[in-house]
Parts: structure tokens; sequence; C-alpha cells
């Protein structure tokens, strides 16, 4: 269930309008949808679906901690002190990762997995009882991706201490990304691509206007909306805590870890959407500034110049703030109702 909803009407165009194409598969543990617009004469639904599949089983095979022959997996079983040699889309992906890790002071960290796994939230699922400080303490030894070495000029990759590396949090993005290119290449240029809930938009859709892109209310129990988008050649992603976490003892876990202290946030923050040229940097920020906590994200994403857009639980429900670059796109949201007000089709 996604936190960002493509809103009715976007993909559906009027009884005249543009030819739709909408493609669908399933990926990464996940599901894909790409919805074309007026595609090129020459290329058919079977080739666009084809060449969709092909870039996703690429980034698949390579960044798959599931499959045992990705590349991420053979790194992850390399011992200590060994450099490891890399396709030049994993380490884009890589120096991304560690990029987003540094301008978040450390809260963003694709070593994480032990803590992750030690607080149920991994491939073992639920815990019983609480990890021990013991077992946390430990699991922070294998935790630290400053502890990665890198080799720019072989795009080569060491491990300094034992741990391994987790790309689920921007390798959708990154498939995202991938796809938009091959579409783009292939002179499509009216499309939405939906990776697990992370979004790209280019052209206008069959509406003849902005794709529309709803971001939900951060509420487990319904699927309301908290602000609608209109959205082109950009894309979105959304972090959120409210359907992921697990209640123990009266009290609430979170699944975003704070790597630097080895614990489930606290924080009222619970989510956070990211607008930027690239859904990998909008799929690695969103993870990124929720485990901040609003007042540091806020002025990261500020320094950053980021276009963010903060829910916050509060004692009589929510409460909303972005930041001052996200203000153009609810301008536009709000331009754009009124252009098509009494317009439906």
């Amino acid at each position: 269930m996604f936190a960002l909803v493509i809103m009715s009407g976007v993909i559906g165009g009027c009884a005249e309008g543009p030819a739709v194409l909408q493609l669908q598969g399933d990926t990464m543990g996940t599901t894909w949808h790409v919805t074309v617009v007026d595609a090129p004469a020459d290329i058919t639904s079977a080739e666009l679906q084809q060449g969709i599949e092909v870039q996703l089983e690429a980034v698949n095979r390579s960044m798959s901690t599931y499959l045992a022959e990705s590349e991420i997996s053979r790194f992850n079983a390399l011992g200590i002190a060994s450099w490891f040699d890399t396709s030049p889309d994993f380490f884009r992906v890589l120096t991304t990762a560690l990029d987003v890790g540094r301008k978040s002071d450390g809260a963003y960290d694709i070593t994480v997995g032990p803590l992750i796994a030690l607080w149920g939230f991994g491939p073992s699922g639920d815990i019983e009882v609480l990890p021990e400080e013991d077992a946390i303490t430990a699991a922070l030894a294998r935790v630290g991706q400053t502890r990665l070495e890198l080799d720019q000029s072989k795009r080569s990759v060491m491990k300094q201490v034992d741990l391994s590396m987790d790309f689920s949090s921007l390798a959708k993005g990154y498939a995202v990304d991938k796809v938009a290119q091959w579409l783009a290449d292939n002179q499509v240029n009216r499309f939405l691509v939906e990776v697990g809930g992370e979004m790209r938009m280019s052209g206008m859709s069959a509406r003849e206007d902005l794709w529309r892109i709803a971001i939900e209310q951060p509420d487990s129990s319904t699927r309301s909306m908290a602000v609608a988008l209109r959205l082109t050649d950009v894309a979105v992603a959304t972090s959120g805590d409210y359907r992921n976490y697990f209640e123990l003892d009266g009290q609430r876990f979170s699944h975003s870890i704070d790597s630097r202290t080895g614990y489930p946030v606290t924080h009222d923050l619970v989510s956070v959407t990211v607008v930027h040229a690239h859904a990998m940097l909008a799929d690695a920020w969103a993870t990124a500034l929720i485990i901040l906590g609003t007042e540091r994200a806020m002025a990261v994403a500020e320094a950053q110049r980021l276009a963010v857009y903060f829910i916050n639980r509060t004692e009589e429900g929510y409460s909303h703030s972005h930041s001052s670059s996200f203000s153009a796109y609810l301008e536009q949201a709000d331009l754009e109702s009124d252009h098509s007000a009494g317009n439906e089709t």
C-alpha cells in the first residue's frame, strides 16, 4: 500500500483523447506500473513491456539481496579487506547512497541491515521481546557506511569491518530512473513510471494537463488524501512509518532505524515526501529525512534545496509543513485546480 496515489482520472483520457497504454508487472518483491501516452507508432506495447522488463531485471540482478548471485549479495558474502569490482550502475547507486549519508549527518546508512533485523523488520520477521543493549551494541559494530573504502578509478569497494549493504532504500527509485531513461531514449515522451510506490512523470497526462498525484494522510486505518499535487518532468517518493511498525508492551516501534543510535526513531514525524529530478535521490532523501525528525530534516532540506513535504502526528491529528522549494508544487496544484474546475473528464 503506497503513500503516493495516482489520482482518479490521471491515466484515463477523454473519449477522444490520446492513446493510452497501461503496462504492469512484478519486480524486486513489489509491483511496477507504467502509463504511456501517445507512444510512437513504430513501437508496440509488447516491445515496450519487454524493454521495461529488461531494465528492471538488470537492476534486480545487480541489487537484490534475495538473489545469491547478485552484485550486492556477492559483496556481502566477501571477506574483510578484499576489493570488489562493481558495474557502473552499482557504483552510481553506491556513491549516491554515501553522499546522502554524509549530507544527512549519518542518519541515512545502507549498512543498517543488522539493526533492522534485530528490531524485527528483516527477513526473520517479528520479535517477541525487545533487543538487549548488548545485542544493539553488537549490531552497531557491523553498521556504518563510513567503514566502506572506495577506489573511484576502478569502481571498486572494500569493507573495513564485517558489514553488508542493502540498497532497498534507493534501488526502486533507481529502477524508475532507468525505465524513464529507456522510454525517453525510445522517443516516448509522455509517461508515468511507478515501481513500489516511487514515481517519475514526463510530459502531459492523457488529460493534456499535469499528472495528478495525491499524498496519503498517514493513517493506517484509512486511505484519505493529505494533499494533491500536479507534476511533470520530476520524480516523487514518500517515506512513512504508519504502515510498517509494531507495538510491544504498549510502545510503538517504527521501522525507521537510526543507525547512529541503534534504536527506532521516536519523534512525531510520520511522513516525508520528496520531489526531485531523479527518483533515486527522492527515494533516498525521503528515508534520510524521516530518520532526522522535523527540525533537523527541515534544516537539511533547506541547505540542500530539496522540495519536501512533512506530516507530523499531533494530539489533535496531523500537522503539515514543507520546505521553501516545495511551495512551487503547491502553487502549481492550486493553479491547475482553478484552471480545470468544472472541466473534469
